[in-house]
């Protein structure tokens, strides 16, 4: 954890329909003095729509330009599966991808320029490179809500998200999307 870093506490409840994922998760999430709320709330979700065994923050956080913000490694080390948030480089996706098994990006950011850089082949493996995306006002209103401390309830069903947080139900519908697909839809 970085000397300045602000330690967040979620207790989350998460009742993953989608993929058969049910859980009680305590995550501690260390916030970077650089890094946005939004920024967190983002890879916090993500480490929670792709819990499974293996998982983990990266050791640097956002600082660590050499590993994702999460990551998923087998139990000999291996890494499985890259998950970055926001918009990443084209570079950035490009090594991911020839790095890890699987690679999933998660934010709300306009993909467009990286979508190009895929169709004209700079990424390996794009056509494999999942995207899901959040509604920018369901991030913005569970930035209002987020705590150093905070209990919370996750589902996921048939593409729809809900979270529930001191007595507050925040709803979106999650997009899927492969990387290649210029027309943000699979």
């Amino acid at each position: 954890m970085a000397p300045n870093a602000t330690l967040y506490r979620l207790n989350v409840e998460l009742s993953d329909v989608d993929r058969g994922t049910y859980e009680t998760l305590e995550l501690r999430v260390a916030r970077h003095p650089s890094e946005s709320m939004r920024y967190l709330v983002t890879r916090s979700l993500a480490y929670c729509l792709s819990y499974e065994e293996g998982i983990a923050f990266s050791n640097g956080g956002i600082s660590s330009t050499d590993e994702p913000p999460v990551m998923v490694r087998d139990r000999v080390g291996v890494l499985r599966k890259w998950i970055d948030v926001g918009t990443p480089s084209t570079p950035r996706v490009h090594k991911a991808s020839k790095a890890a098994q699987r690679v999933e990006i998660y934010g709300v950011s306009d993909l467009a320029d990286l979508r190009s850089d895929a169709a004209a082949g700079r990424v390996h493996r794009a056509e494999a490179i999942e995207v899901w995306t959040f509604a920018s006002s369901f991030l913005d209103a569970l930035e209002s809500h987020i705590e150093r401390t905070v209990s919370l309830t996750l589902v996921r069903t048939e593409g729809q998200l809900y979270l529930t947080l001191g007595g507050t139900t925040l709803e979106t519908a999650l997009e899927h999307s492969m990387l290649s697909d210029p027309a943000g839809s699979a």
